[in-house]
């Protein structure tokens, strides 16, 4: 699974840029250090300006690029769901039984995300402290209903879908296999945050993590 997931580009919406920032230098460079800039300082305080300061360039040659720091936000976020799809398919495709593979599969979106060698320039563990603080930036705007038409969150929404999948075929009988497959990857963003930040209303903590929570949470709930 390894050698094949590092011949694999993940793929994102092409409407999400100007020009694919996987294609020069520059481009991954915006890439790897916005991730590391608005990790440090929060999306809100993030602009273009500091992003050039930091790679040496100017703020014009990132708006060649991206349109805005919403549409780098929203690529961010979707190169992340694409990177867990491919790791949901490749870890789960040769388990046999239903809950163990649901299991497996919550596991993956629930835990703390590793930083993966094979992509250079890019840092899933620090993405992922973005995914939690950020993400549902990227889906409470005005804009969500037509930026939804146009594909935007397709990727996120195919990781719930194959969730769903998998609780329908551990409890084919249980009316509810949407919302929670949505409860759980969203939720567990959520609970990473309480536990970083709001640490008196979440039981995750050192030695009980989200995946522990949402593991428990679909054997009591799916039990038939």
């Amino acid at each position: 699974m390894e050698n094949l997931l590092s011949t694999i580009k993940i793929q994102v919406n092409e409407k999400f840029y100007v020009k694919d920032p996987e294609t020069s230098i520059l481009g991954k460079k915006i890439i790897e250090k916005s991730i590391i800039l608005i990790d440090e300082i929060g999306f809100e305080e993030f602009t273009f300006k500091k992003l050039g300061d930091l790679i040496g360039s100017n703020e014009s040659s990132i708006y060649r690029y991206f349109e805005n720091k919403h549409k780098l936000l929203i690529y961010l976020c979707s190169w992340y769901w694409s990177w867990m799809e491919y790791r949901l398919v490749f870890t789960t495709n040769n388990l046999a039984h239903p809950l163990e593979k649901l299991k497996k599969a919550i596991a993956l979106v629930t835990e703390k995300a590793e930083d993966d060698s094979k992509t250079t320039h890019i840092n899933e563990s620090i993405l992922n402290n973005i995914i939690v603080a950020e993400f549902t930036k990227t889906l409470h705007t005005k804009e969500v209903d037509k930026e939804n038409k146009e594909g935007f969150f397709l990727i996120y929404k195919r990781v719930i879908n194959r969730i769903v999948s998998m609780i329908n075929e551990v409890n084919p009988e249980y009316k509810f296999a949407r919302s929670l497959a949505s409860s759980i990857v969203e939720g567990a963003l959520h609970q990473h945050f309480l536990q970083n930040h709001l640490k008196t209303i979440t039981d995750c903590n050192e030695t009980l993590s989200p995946t522990d929570f949402y593991i428990n949470l679909i054997e009591k709930t799916l039990k038939k």
